[in-house]
């Protein structure tokens, strides 16, 4: 299994998320919702990265979902060509939910995690829905602040396992296998290329958002 949609991404160095200052009402408000559950996910999880990593990624792979499935339905609605959207979306999905696989293999989630996982996902998939139905572009705006504070997130866990906080253990085979690492991958081989992939995200939904919005 390949990582074929993101293989660009892995030249990504820079360990600052780059930020979309907001304009505007909408930007604003996307802007508000990231930084609330930001907070919340630091007072929860602080600097359990891994534990952290199992829930938000959970959270990551709807939009991708959600929103390809409604440019599906409106291709279909309309019979027109969806410019290669849908499929654009449904990568990053995928790409999301690997990563939830593979946190999953590194941190053991215990049953409230899952429990938490579980929710987060039914809670998230609607709000999700109806934003995206209603407003597109700051759905868009959204996912891109998302996946600001993913890379600073993940910045942060590289920093703890340079430190030695965070054992450097080896990487497990679906990440090997996924981002074709090598034998001798450890996971700070998986952070830096799981952060390269919400770098890429971060940046192609800042993008569709400027041309939504």
């Amino acid at each position: 299994m390949k990582n074929a949609p993101f293989e660009k991404t892995i030249g990504f160095t820079d360990q600052d998320s780059t930020h979309k200052y907001p304009h505007g009402l909408s930007d604003r408000s996307a802007y508000l919702i990231t930084r609330g559950l930001r907070i919340a996910a630091d007072l929860f999880f602080r600097k359990r990265y891994g534990h952290r990593a199992v829930v938000l990624e959970t959270v990551a792979a709807v939009p991708g979902m959600v929103a390809g499935m409604l440019h599906h339905f409106k291709s279909l609605r309309n019979m027109t060509d969806d410019d290669g959207i849908i499929k654009e979306l449904l990568d990053e999905a995928e790409n999301e939910r690997m990563h939830l696989m593979t946190f999953i293999e590194i941190s053991k989630p215990t049953l409230f995690e899952r429990l938490l996982v579980l929710g987060a996902q039914i809670v998230f998939g609607t709000f999700y829905f109806f934003l995206y139905v209603f407003f597109r572009g700051t759905a868009h705006r959204m996912i891109g602040y998302f996946e600001e504070e993913a890379v600073t997130s993940y910045t942060e866990f590289l920093d703890e396992i340079d430190k030695g906080t965070i054992e450097n253990v080896a990487a497990p085979k679906i990440a090997v296998d996924y981002w074709n690492l090598g034998n001798k991958a450890t996971l700070r081989d998986v952070v830096v290329a799981v952060r390269n992939d919400e770098a890429g995200h971060r940046d192609k939904n800042h993008e569709i958002a400027d041309n939504l919005l």
